[in-house]
């Protein structure tokens, strides 16, 4: 059975760009109890550091995020349909 790979790899770019969205809009509206959550989820003291959210940094991360998914997404299923 192969995977459409290029499928995979669109599908995976919007999925993660709508998580980045949520997320950003996390960040955005509730600072505090995101930059907790992060905190628990790096095992790590992050007390001195300050979120920075702009229209810019919030494009360069959708662009970037978006895109690394559908690349890694597509790579894996080329991967598999070649194994």
């Amino acid at each position: 059975m192969n995977i459409n790979a290029n499928k995979i790899g669109v599908s995976s770019a919007i999925s993660f760009g709508i998580l980045w969205i949520i997320c950003s809009a996390l960040v955005h509206f509730f600072p505090d109890p995101t930059m907790m959550i992060t905190e628990y989820m790096l095992h790590a003291d992050l007390s001195e550091i300050v979120w920075t959210l702009t229209f810019l940094s919030f494009s360069i991360g959708l662009l970037a995020w978006s895109t690394l998914a559908g690349i890694s997404a597509w790579l894996i299923a080329s991967i598999y349909n070649r194994l």
